[in-house]
């Protein structure tokens, strides 16, 4: 995306760290305005909207609701599963999630068995400093109260807001039948998409693991890379693993830290000229000697960097062949909103490969994860590195 995927007692909606599959992984995205509208006239939904109102038994539910089916209908109509609709919840979410922060008050929620959203709290945060605890229910959100059926993107969003904005929460502590109420300052809540390591028995070798491609990705990677490098790293195990992409203009600018110079990618695009987005010379991290980590998880924005990377020389792909995801969506924030992502174009790696269609990027090593605990495809990359000159 340039600038503007047995019985459990409990099911866990995280606040602190969403990632939006939305059915499928996560595009390489580009954001536009808010789409044009037309006056197309559809009879067709007039006419059975006119029918429900009239002779329906039951209870329509809002106009809103209506108008939302009718436009996630329609945009299924088109066959392509990345091309969707999402209603102003999802939006907001992946919004945050791509942006890789939100405003929020430092709580986790559970549903339990009986339906309850129980908090778990964590340090240092809004919640916490206020006298939130974990294990207290959440019952009301700014006056209005949490339904059993409400869905974790609708709970997720109502408690999220700008940062340094107010929220009240009202919760129920233990057999206490009285709410307690907590009005909080909203903070910043980073969702750091990079996390790094030097491997304990290998201390020339540094682990990097990029979960999703956020604005702040590139950044976040150069960081790892460079704490490493300053402990002694001088070889890096890039891990794609169940990364299911995210920013497409991430994913180019993680790229061109590891190359110098050259190419990335190839796109086309819909009535234009296939573009070639290239590194800049002198990749900070060009010099490191590489590897990287794919399965089938690795997808979209994951499948540029791994192709680029390895196309390019820089290192062989370990794992099980990618996901399949060639293509690269348009999103238009419609008018309350809500957004539809359009696929507009198709990429391919520098030697011209194509993935889309659940093709994917084939290992250059080929190994299946372990059943047992174990990491195989992690020892086969320190291997490979140890066995480099």
């Amino acid at each position: 995306m340039r600038q503007k995927n047995s019985r459990l007692d409990v099911t866990l909606y995280i606040l602190i760290a969403v990632l939006m599959t939305a059915g499928a992984f996560a595009s390489g995205y580009f954001t536009r305005a808010i789409a044009e509208r037309r006056e197309d006239n559809y009879p067709l939904l007039t006419e059975s909207r006119s029918l429900l109102e009239t002779i329906y038994l039951g209870q329509l539910p809002p106009g809103a609701q209506l108008q939302y089916g009718a436009v996630r209908g329609l945009v299924s109509a088109v066959g392509d599963p990345y091309t969707v609709f999402l209603e102003p919840p999802a939006q907001e979410l992946e919004s945050q999630s791509l942006a890789g922060e939100f405003g929020g008050i430092g709580v986790v929620l559970n549903r339990n068995e009986a339906g309850d959203v129980v908090l778990t709290v964590y340090p240092d945060l809004p919640a916490a400093r206020a006298g939130v605890q974990s294990g207290d229910l959440l019952i009301e959100i700014s006056g209005a109260p949490v339904e059993r059926g409400e869905s974790p993107d609708d709970i997720s969003a109502r408690i999220r807001g700008p940062v340094g904005s107010k929220v009240t929460i009202a919760v129920r502590r233990g057999g206490n039948a009285n709410a307690l109420h907590f009005t909080l300052i909203r903070e910043a809540i980073e969702l750091p998409s990079v996390t790094g390591s030097l491997l304990k028995q290998h201390p020339t070798i540094g682990l990097v693991t990029i979960s999703r491609f956020s604005e702040k990705t590139p950044s976040e990677v150069r960081q790892t890379a460079q704490d490493l490098k300053s402990q002694g790293a001088t070889m890096l195990i890039l891990d794609l693993r169940g990364n299911g992409g995210g920013l497409l203009q991430s994913a180019i600018d993680t790229a061109g830290l590891f190359l110098d110079g050259g190419v990335i990618m190839h796109e086309k695009r819909r009535g234009e000229d296939e573009k070639t987005f290239t590194a800049p010379a002198s990749g900070p991290l060009a010099d490191m000697k590489l590897v990287i980590l794919v399965n089938h998880g690795t997808a979209s924005a994951a499948e540029i960097l791994a192709g680029a990377l390895r196309d390019r020389g820089r290192g062989p792909l370990i794992g099980q062949q990618t996901y399949g995801k060639g293509s690269v969506q348009l999103v238009f924030t419609l008018s309350d909103n809500s957004s539809v992502h359009v696929t507009n174009a198709r990429w391919y790696t520098p030697d011209h490969t194509a993935i889309d269609g659940g093709v994917g990027l084939e290992p250059d090593i080929e190994l299946q994860p372990g059943t047992d605990g174990s990491d195989p495809e992690l020892a086969r990359a320190i291997t490979y590195l140890e066995s480099l000159p």
